[in-house]
């Protein structure tokens, strides 16, 4: 694969469009994350697995390399324009994520784009996010029962949300935004 074909025109702008897309969409995640804790904490961790969306996407559409990473940083700068307070998490989410996103498609040198790949990523951003979820939300204040949906939602809202960016991937693949 040639270095032109990962960094030409076409690829940078369709990252920049889904960077856009997904950015607004963890600017919103992000205004809401203090009423989502205050009145139903146990969704909070399905919420933020919304965070994966961008690389998916540039994944699934694209099947390059670094499109995971380049769209993530530029979702991050959207959501930080529209939700500031969260610049640091936001940056810090982007190149969490897109750095397993990436690391995973290397692993595979970038040819496998298979389903299940995307979903080995989703588990390990999952397993991250559930360990992020239980130490930052304090879940020992809640019974039992809602710990567990508490982590079982946090581990399974990457998943769920790496499901709704393969669809979307596919769709921009057949709508011929990934023609060379």
């Amino acid at each position: 694969m040639t270095r032109s074909a990962v960094l030409s025109t076409r690829v940078l702008l369709t990252c920049a469009a889904i960077g856009v897309a997904a950015g607004v969409l963890g600017g919103i995640e992000g205004w809401l994350a203090i009423p989502v804790l205050a009145t139903l904490p146990i969704v909070y961790g399905f919420m933020l697995g919304v965070h994966v969306l961008p690389g998916i996407i540039a994944q699934e559409a694209l099947r390059l390399p670094w499109v995971a990473l380049m769209t993530h940083l530029i979702a991050a700068l959207v959501s930080a324009a529209i939700a500031p307070p969260y610049l640091l998490q936001f940056f810090g989410t982007a190149l969490l994520f897109g750095g397993i996103q990436e690391v995973v498609a290397a692993l595979t040198r970038y040819r496998v784009w298979q389903a299940w790949r995307f979903f080995i990523s989703a588990a390990v951003i999952g397993v991250l996010v559930a360990v992020a979820v239980f130490f930052a939300a304090h879940l020992s204040s809640l019974p039992v029962w809602a710990q567990i949906t508490y982590l079982a939602l946090s581990f399974l809202g990457p998943i769920a949300w790496t499901a709704v960016g393969l669809a979307i991937g596919a769709g921009l693949r057949r709508a011929g935004v990934a023609r060379r």
